[in-house]
Order: structure tokens, then C-alpha cells, then sequence
């Protein structure tokens, strides 16, 4: 199984996914702020990575502030470790999981009685449920694949976007396990989308793809449509940053051009995510805050300009694609299909979930 991470309990590693697939080199990070860096600077990426890593990162701060606090500082501790909640958040606004988690760890030292924790018996109750979020996803990505493979049973040709396998998740992935899931039997061919600026697919699907030994092919963003049109795509398969309680998806740019290239040649549009990514907080996709990144990552590549010196740039991170759009919703507790604010709100109930309200705000960009 790949992994983006390693955790030692006293350090987090993470595969530095801007060098793949030419170098495997692991950065490591001791402090909520480095975390909160590496996830910025897309060290790590994919919405249930960076929820872990960001639990993870919250773990480490509290063993860094309680290695030299007074047993007695408590309250001095959480106002750090609240400084250090808010600078993971703000790493990266779109991918509700990232909030999810920090929310998840936040709830330990806001609703426990803190007159009988000490920062260490702390700092060790937040490293245990940073392994137990880790634990959990590794689970979810399996419940993901069991519940979406059928959906893709009798297609000889599939398409997905940017990267939904082991290096965005803890296990083996959202759409990519899934994917994986029903290639066991032969016969699946994957079509990987290179996923610009960042080149994703190229890079990290193409990757783990040839490393599984899955029969794939890598085509330009653009040859989306050519695919559907000449028959070699069946169905379509994405992951997803947010789901909104409508049935929004928030996810990598291009994801909504792909699901109206679906609509019109009458091919399914799949979305796979674990529950964490649902935000019943957030009542559609018009209210998803939309991360804009910086124009070099357009204008440059590896450093080298590819497009001449004072041409504005655009460069949002994720699109939106409307609920009409989406033929189903799979998650780790079962497959939601429309209407969506029904659906959805039944499969969190029945899992039990329970989520926090941490819509991002603002509006689609």
C-alpha cells in the first residue's frame, strides 16, 4: 500500500509529492507550523492526507509545548495549540477534511475537564486520536472501493482526474481504490488525465498506476471529450475536496468540465469520497471559499518560464460541479444518489457521523 506518511510518535515524514515520480525523498516535520508549510506548499495533498497530517500536526505541537511547559500550564498550552489549529486551516480552505480533523482534535481539550489533564496526558490523548483518524481513513478508502467497484462492472474504459490513490489518503485511495477495486478482474483500462498546472496525473496517478501494475494510459487534459466520443470511456470517476449537503462537489479543477463532457455523452459521473468530506454545513457549492494558487505554478514549470513575462494568470485550485451532474455520490457507508439532500443526509445519520460545522464560507471563485 503507498502512503504519503510515516509517524515514529515523535516525528511525521512525508513523501514530498512535488519531487515524484523522478525522486522518493520524505521531509520531515515536528511542529504545527511545518506541518501547516508542507501542506501549503503541497509537500502533501489530497483532502484526507492533509486532514491526517494536520491531526498529526496538532499531536506534535502539544508533545513540542508540553516537553517544556509548567505541569500546572494548561491553559497556556491550549491558547498555543489553538494559534496552532487556526495556521493549519487557513493552510488550505477548500478540502473540508482538513478543517474535519482539526475540529476532531480541537473537541479533546475544549470539551474535556481540563482540571484533570496535565499538557503531557494531553499531548497523549491528541496523539492517540491522530492515530485512530489515520486508522480510520486506511478503513474508509476499503468501505469506499467495496461499495464503488460494482458501479463499474461490464466498463472496459474508465476515466479519472488528478490523484485519488494512496498519496492523497492513509490507505489506498478514494476513486483510485476504487478504481483498483474493480481492475482486480481484469479487463478495466484507466485513462489518467495529466491534471494541469500542477500535473498530478502525470506525475502521482500515472505513478501509482504503473506501480500496481493497473493498465493505464496518460492523455491531456483536452482529449477528455475525444475519449468519450470515440467510445474508449465508459464512466468517469473523481474524488472530491467538499461535498456540500446538496450534492456539490468541490474538487481539482477540471472536474466540472469533465462531469458536463459526461452529461453530454450520457456517461456516468462518479464521485468517491469518505464521509468526512460531506459538510452538511455547507448548504451548496456557491458557498465553497474556491483556493486561488500562485500564477507561477501557470506561468513556470520547474522553475523555467513557459509563458511570456506580464501576462495575467487565473489559477484556481478547484471548480465546482452541480449536483444535477452527478450520477452518485460513493462513501465509505454506502453510494448516495439524487436528490442528494436526502441522500446524504441519511447515509451521516445512519453512519453515525459526526462531523462539525466547518463550511469554509465566502463564495465559488
Amino acid at each position: 500500500m503507498i502512503r504519503p506518511h510515516r509517524w515514529d510518535g515523535r516525528a511525521l515524514y512525508l513523501i514530498d509529492q512535488r519531487r515524484l515520480p523522478h525522486e522518493e525523498v520524505w521531509v520531515p516535520c515536528r511542529t504545527a507550523r511545518e506541518v501547516a508549510g508542507a501542506i501549503r506548499d503541497m509537500v502533501v495533498r489530497g483532502a484526507p492526507a492533509i486532514g491526517v497530517a494536520a491531526a498529526y500536526g496538532l499531536a506534535l505541537e502539544a508533545r513540542r509545548l508540553a516537553a517544556s511547559a509548567d505541569p500546572a500550564a494548561l491553559d497556556d498550552v491550549v491558547r498555543a495549540l489553538e494559534e496552532a489549529a487556526e495556521v493549519l486551516t487557513a493552510a488550505r480552505p477548500t478540502a473540508v477534511n482538513l478543517a474535519w480533523a482539526v475540529q476532531r482534535l480541537r473537541r479533546l481539550w475544549r470539551d474535556a475537564g481540563s482540571a484533570l489533564m496535565t499538557p503531557a496526558s494531553l499531548a497523549d490523548r491528541l496523539a492517540r486520536e491522530a492515530e485512530a483518524v489515520d486508522a480510520e481513513d486506511v478503513d474508509m478508502n476499503r468501505a469506499i472501493a467495496r461499495h464503488g467497484s460494482p458501479l463499474l462492472a461490464g466498463v472496459t474504459g474508465v476515466l479519472t482526474h488528478c490523484n485519488t490513490g494512496g498519496l492523497a489518503t492513509a490507505g489506498i485511495g478514494t476513486a483510485l481504490g476504487v478504481i483498483a477495486a474493480a481492475a482486480a478482474g481484469g479487463g478495466l483500462h484507466v485513462y489518467a488525465t495529466e491534471t494541469r498546472p500542477y500535473l498530478q496525473g502525470a506525475r502521482l496517478t500515472a505513478w501509482e498506476l504503473v506501480k500496481q501494475g493497473i493498465p493505464a494510459t496518460l492523455v491531456t487534459d483536452g482529449a477528455a471529450g475525444y475519449l468519450m466520443r470515440t467510445g474508449r470511456v465508459q464512466a468517469v470517476i473523481t474524488g472530491a475536496d467538499r461535498i456540500a449537503a446538496n450534492g456539490d462537489v468541490a474538487n481539482k479543477i477540471g472536474t466540472y468540465t469533465l462531469a458536463v463532457l459526461a452529461w453530454a455523452h450520457g456517461i456516468p459521473f462518479y464521485v468517491a469520497a469518505p464521509r468526512s468530506t460531506i459538510d452538511p454545513a455547507t448548504p451548496s457549492g456557491d458557498h465553497i471559499q474556491i483556493e486561488m494558487r500562485p500564477p507561477e505554478e501557470v506561468t513556470h514549470w520547474q522553475g523555467r518560464p513557459v509563458a511570456p513575462e506580464g501576462i495575467a494568470v487565473l489559477n484556481p485550485a478547484f471548480d465546482v460541479t452541480p449536483a444535477a451532474l452527478v450520477t452518485a455520490i460513493i462513501t465509505d457507508v454506502g453510494v448516495a444518489r439524487p436528490p442528494y439532500e436526502r441522500s446524504l443526509a441519511a447515509l451521516v445519520q445512519a453512519a453515525g457521523a459526526t462531523a462539525p460545522a466547518v463550511s469554509g464560507g465566502g463564495s465559488r471563485a
